[in-house]
């Protein structure tokens, strides 16, 4: 399909955008824009931010496969994620094989995957040292274990990035994850606002040793009291994403606090927490926040037994986690020290936009 200019009727189709168009922008020499786009020396600042400037404004957009391939430039990428709980971290692969296919064969990606989050992850990543490989992208469960480990493929120029979940202080590269403090304080304020007249509400998570959950419970915290609301939070239960370990406590908490309003499960293993209040016949009494968007969710939502899911679009992650430890390896572009997705609130009203738009997961 052609692309046109809508402005201008029967116009020629449009070509992307490219260095000798924006030197002719601002009069300057194609090779002072190839210096300010590549970082290279000898370009005054104040020229580059000119280049910069321009490039932006007409659209320029770098064909980043094209410069790899002309590089000749092999390089290895070793990505480590968890089996459990596969509806998430298998779209998240999907991200990263997406971004990585214009890049092949000169781009190699080798998945590797261990029990579950925290469990089994420092022995691969000693693996991918071994046997070499350029960059890694890694969700660490538990950041103190995988200190050294990053430690040590910084001092052989290995780059790092943290996807859906963080290692801070160490020296990795970038982290790429839905704002795990944002998630939390978005379904704090929807249970806020679903719950008036207030009432004690249950905070569901896998660890508290994870950044990712540690975060969310921190800004679910900060929502409720920054909130008008009576609402308080009650007890906080880890449920370490084993589905077995989830449901018993999930009968147990339940069992114990008859006179909970609410629950958040900030985690995508929320189906044993919805399972064990269906049992308890809590469902209709209870108002339930849920963590990302899968089939076996879909049916809970559109019968309202889910109040709403925060979706934390794993494939973008996946796809950016992917483009930025690319884009280092490259050409040495450092992304920004965290790249947040925005997460997407999903409820009854608005679900089967969203089933439609899944498999593509938007990055919009």
């Amino acid at each position: 399909m052609k692309t046109t200019d809508s402005r201008h009727p029967g116009a020629q189709p449009l070509r992307p955008v490219g260095i000798k168009d924006i030197a002719k922008a601002l009069d300057i020499s194609t090779g002072t824009v190839d210096r300010a786009l590549h970082a290279k020396p000898g370009i005054n600042p104040m020229t580059r931010a000119r280049v910069l400037r321009m490039a932006e404004s007409l659209g320029y957009r770098p064909n980043l496969a094209a410069r790899y391939l002309k590089s000749r430039k092999h390089l290895r990428i070793s990505v480590h994620l968890p089996l459990e709980i596969a509806l998430f971290w298998d779209s998240l692969r999907d991200g990263i094989r997406d971004a990585a296919a214009p890049f092949a064969p000169t781009l190699q990606v080798e998945f590797r995957s261990y029990p579950r989050l925290g469990e089994g992850d420092v022995p691969l990543f000693e693996q991918a040292l071994r046997e070499g490989t350029n960059g890694l992208i890694i969700a660490p469960g538990n950041p103190a274990t995988l200190r050294s480990c990053i430690r040590k493929a910084a001092r052989r120029d290995i780059a790092v990035i943290c996807v859906v979940t963080d290692a801070p202080d160490t020296e990795r590269l970038t982290a790429v994850s839905a704002d795990p403090f944002t998630v939390g304080a978005v379904a704090g304020e929807l249970l806020s606002r679903y719950l008036p007249a207030g009432g004690r509400l249950a905070f569901f998570t896998g660890w508290l040793g994870t950044e990712d959950h540690a975060e969310k419970l921190r800004g679910f915290e900060a929502s409720l009291k920054s909130s008008r609301s009576a609402v308080r939070l009650g007890p906080v239960v880890e449920a370490h994403d084993d589905p077995r370990e989830g449901y018993r406590r999930a009968l147990k908490l339940l069992k114990a606090n008859r006179d909970l309003k609410g629950i958040y499960v900030s985690t995508v293993n929320s189906l044993p927490v919805l399972q064990a209040a269906e049992q308890e016949g809590r469902l209709q009494n209870l108002t339930i926040v849920t963590t990302d968007l899968f089939p076996e969710l879909v049916e809970w939502v559109r019968a309202g037994k889910v109040a709403a899911t925060l979706y934390q679009r794993p494939l973008t992650q996946g796809r950016l986690a992917l483009q930025a430890l690319h884009q280092y390896l490259l050409d040495g572009t450092c992304p920004p020290p965290r790249i947040a997705v925005a997460p997407h609130v999903v409820m009854r009203s608005n679900l089967n936009l969203f089933l439609d738009r899944l498999p593509v997961d938007s990055e919009v």
